[in-house]
C-alpha cells in the first residue's frame, strides 16, 4: 500500500510546469499584422498631413489627433507583444483617445 501523505498529514502534489501560452502567441501574431498595418497607415497619413500643411499653410488638427491616437495604438500593440501590458488593445480594448 503506498501512502501519499508527507509526514505532516500534507499531500504532496507532483509540480507541473504551466503551459506554454498558445492563446497569447496567436494573439501576438494577429497584433503584429495589425500593427504593420496601422504603420502603414501612420505613413501614408503623415503624407496626406504634409500635403495639407504645403497647400493650407497649416495642419490638420483632426488629422493631427487621430494620429497621434494611431501612435499611441502602435505602443500598446507592441506592449503587448513584449509583455510590457498584459491588456489587450484595440479590437479587445478600446481605442486609445489623443492625450
Amino acid at each position: 500500500m503506498t501512502d501519499s501523505h508527507a509526514a505532516g498529514g500534507a499531500i504532496l502534489e507532483p509540480k507541473t510546469k504551466p503551459p506554454f501560452p498558445f492563446v497569447r502567441l496567436l494573439y501576438a501574431f494577429g497584433f503584429a499584422v495589425l500593427a504593420w498595418l496601422a504603420f502603414w497607415l501612420l505613413l501614408v497619413l503623415s503624407f496626406i498631413q504634409f500635403f495639407v500643411l504645403l497647400i493650407t499653410g497649416r495642419v490638420n488638427e483632426e488629422l493631427k489627433s487621430f494620429n497621434l491616437s494611431l501612435l499611441q495604438y502602435l505602443w500598446e500593440v507592441f506592449a503587448f507583444i513584449t509583455f510590457v501590458r498584459d491588456d489587450q488593445p484595440f479590437p479587445f480594448g478600446p481605442f486609445p483617445k489623443p492625450r
